[in-house]
């Protein structure tokens, strides 16, 4: 296993998840605008970044060897590679946190537009209770 090969993954690596945090961002942007036009567009880009990035996920576990890259990192006692690899790092806790905050608000608004759907379009069935007294519907 060699330090620069290492290196040189990380930073592949580093671009492909900045890359995917700015489609996160410009997907956020959207989703506040409600822009759903732009929205299934985004999908094919967001695809294609995240295929990248496991790419490139594979080629580093392949050279880590299988073994855990933090105790790889310490292993060559490289400080660019160790910076290189906590910024790496910090870079997916953000990844993580723009994926997670725009999960929520796709599920905010798929529960208010079902909410909306059942007000103008509410159950027309008749209420009535079962022999046990719960509400059939």
């Amino acid at each position: 296993m060699q330090v620069e090969r290492l290196k040189d993954i990380i930073l592949r690596e580093t671009e492909a998840l900045k890359k995917l945090l700015s489609l996160l961002e410009k997907q956020h942007d959207m989703l506040l605008k409600n822009d759903i036009f732009a929205l299934e567009g985004i999908i094919q880009e967001l695809q294609f970044v995240n295929k990248e990035v496991a790419e490139i996920e594979v080629e580093r576990r392949r050279e880590a060897a299988g073994a855990s890259m933090s105790s790889v990192v310490q292993s060559f006692r490289d400080e660019e590679l160790d910076i290189s690899y906590r910024s790496i790092k910090k870079l997916l806790a953000q990844v993580q946190l723009q994926k997670d905050t725009n999960d929520m608000l796709i599920k905010q608004g798929l529960s208010f537009s079902n909410r909306m759907l059942s007000i103008v379009n509410p159950d027309r069935n008749v209420k009535t209770y079962n022999a046990y007294g719960k509400m059939k519907r």
